[in-house]
């Protein structure tokens, strides 16, 4: 028993030594990428079809074992047509994680174009204050409405959908554009640098449509599918209580009013303007505190 223990251990020693700095990486590259794919299919319809692959591969190898020739050729086919079938089967996951990948914060410095110039801003600081305006009216009056700011991703599959405005924002276009029965009501309108781009914008269902409160309408679900698939910020009026809400990275959060939801869209589209003026005012208040003390 003693030798059998003995040389177990002489066999983890001799692994261990033979592994290098490049197996550890290799390891550690594994792990994460098996822990995004896990994350990615958790509580999806891909999760079913993994489990099912699952299980035709254990019945082919199983299969396999035996001198079964009309089930070995068909296994062999099923094994050389696998990875397209996988591809097709799980086009949406991998279609979600290569735009994720895209949005990442490291892709940024490869974009052609800087969106920081000072017009820009200010021509998307005046959207923000028709947006805040607009959800405000609407709220009042509990009309049901959906807009989309588009940021890194382009949102060009949905623009197809409806129809091509882009005009200067206004709270009254706004209003105009979802009052009850008029042709664009029912879509989403998409903000472009700052424009009213489009309007009657036919939204994406969320990936995990059966986890989300049966409360909510389709508005709300269309917002979240929106955010699901790119880096935009979608903004929900409920047509049933006014209640506005915005919808991000497949979160949806709620509860908000003017002046809530233009100091948000602020913070997320001038991040640098918020850092500076937040830095403005911590030095403004230790100067105070200084001189309070002398």
């Amino acid at each position: 028993m003693l030798y059998y223990l003995t040389d177990i251990w002489n066999s983890l020693v001799s692994v261990f030594r033979s592994v290098t700095f490049i197996d550890i990486l290799d390891i550690l590259f594994l792990a994460v990428i098996l822990y995004w794919v896990i994350k990615l299919v958790h509580e999806t319809r891909a999760e079913q079809l993994i489990k099912g692959v699952a299980v035709l591969a254990v019945v082919l190898f199983l299969l396999n074992q035996f001198e079964f020739k009309a089930m070995k050729v068909i296994g062999d086919m099923v094994v050389n047509v696998g990875l397209l079938a996988f591809i097709v089967m799980f086009q949406p996951e991998l279609r979600r994680a290569l735009e994720k990948v895209g949005r990442s914060k490291m892709m940024k410095p490869i974009q052609l174009f800087d969106t920081s110039l000072p017009e820009s801003m200010d021509k998307e600081n005046y959207m923000v204050e028709q947006i805040g305006f607009a959800c405000e009216k609407l709220s009042r009056t509990a009309t049901g409405a959906l807009i989309i700011i588009e940021r890194q991703t382009k949102l060009g599959e949905q623009i197809e959908t409806g129809t091509v405005i882009n005009a200067i924002p206004s709270e009254e276009l706004f209003r105009n554009i979802f009052f009850p029965n008029t042709p664009l009501h029912d879509g989403a309108v998409i903000m472009r640098d700052g424009m009213i781009y489009a309007a009657g914008c036919f939204l994406p269902k969320p990936s995990k449509e059966e986890l989300i409160n049966k409360e909510l309408g389709s508005r709300h679900r269309a917002a979240i599918g929106m955010s699901e698939v790119s880096d935009a910020i979608v903004i929900v009026v409920s047509e049933e209580t006014g209640m506005i809400s915005i919808a991000e990275n497949g979160q949806l959060e709620r509860g908000f009013d003017r002046d809530k939801l233009c100091k948000y869209l602020r913070r997320k589209l001038f991040p640098e303007a918020a850092d500076a003026k937040k830095s403005k005012k911590q030095r403004a208040n230790r100067g105070k505190k200084g001189g309070e003390q002398s």
